[in-house]
């Protein structure tokens, strides 16, 4: 926790007495930074950043959210090129009646947040790889360029995935309009699994790590699903479809959503977490015309 300490330092901030370890994050060091005259902060670094803007971005998708979408969010105290200082959240709690607020809070964000394009007026960032949301009329040819087809060429994407695979993903983007519903862009987190669901010191449901656009509702909906929410979440699809008015039929459609967070894994991570079997099992029925 050196670095990080020594981050703080650089920026200004020197009551801070010891840096401890936080978890849960995969892409930047984080950690709880404790201070002699002020309550403690969460900072998290990167020691080779990806980009100028890394923090910048994320601090905006938290504003974004929080002043759009009217979700709770950590308070920004600092970002730079070199580090991101937010407010210390607290742990979610294993109750049902967290899951079911987050599940009032996202379908509020969702609703509340239609735009006309597709898109966001800056690139971001996911994880170490930026995100690309150059603005598109059309939500079908925006997610097949910018959430699916932009990750091929990455070496580990090509290394998991043979010609035909390849070839299965170009034919499923041309078929989109018909396996997605035509759907309104809204304000969208981007990387909404569960360690990035924490809790704002009363209790609330508070989200962290954004990576934010205009975008099918479905993405964010598709992650929670696809990412083993814990047992207590279980009501938590049943309130948001309701308050939703959700079609019976969306979890059908939750592998093709969620492809572009699988491929975004398969491209940055060493342990993927079956994201490459997860991706070439959707993409089978497509690699052969019919």
């Amino acid at each position: 926790m050196m670095f990080l300490l020594e981050c703080l330092y650089r920026a200004g901030m020197r009551d801070v007495v010891t840096v401890e370890p936080a978890t849960g994050g995969f892409a930047a060091l984080a950690g709880v930074a404790v201070r002699r005259d002020a309550p403690p902060v969460f900072v998290k670094a990167f020691t080779d950043p990806p980009g100028d803007d890394v923090f910048a971005a994320e601090a905006e998708g938290l504003a974004a959210l929080r002043e759009l979408g009217r979700m709770a969010t950590p308070e920004v105290i600092l970002a730079n090129r070199e580090l991101l200082v937010l407010s210390v959240l607290r742990p979610r709690p294993p109750s049902e009646t967290f899951w079911e607020q987050l599940a009032h809070a996202l379908a509020g964000l969702h609703t509340s947040t239609t735009h006309p394009r597709f898109g966001w007026h800056r690139d971001n960032w996911l994880g170490r790889r930026r995100q690309i949301n150059t603005w598109d009329d059309d939500g079908f040819a925006f997610f097949a360029q910018h959430r699916l087809l932009r990750w091929l060429g990455q070496p580990r994407v090509e290394a998991a995935l043979d010609a035909g695979d390849r070839a299965a993903l170009e034919r499923l983007c041309h078929r989109l309009p018909d396996l997605l519903p035509d759907r309104p862009a809204c304000l969208t987190h981007g990387d909404l699994w569960a360690s990035n669901v924490l809790a704002t010191p009363d209790g609330r449901p508070a989200l962290i790590d954004p990576a934010v656009s205009y975008m099918w509702a479905e993405v964010d909906l598709a992650h929670v699903w696809s990412t083993v929410p814990p047992p207590e979440a279980a009501r938590f699809f049943a309130v948001y479809a309701e308050l939703t008015s959700l079609d019976a039929g969306w979890r059908s459609r939750m592998p093709i959503v969620q492809l572009r967070q699988h491929l975004a894994v398969l491209a940055q991570l060493d342990d993927d977490w079956g994201a490459g079997d997860l991706v070439r099992a959707t993409l089978a029925p497509f690699r052969t015309r019919t």
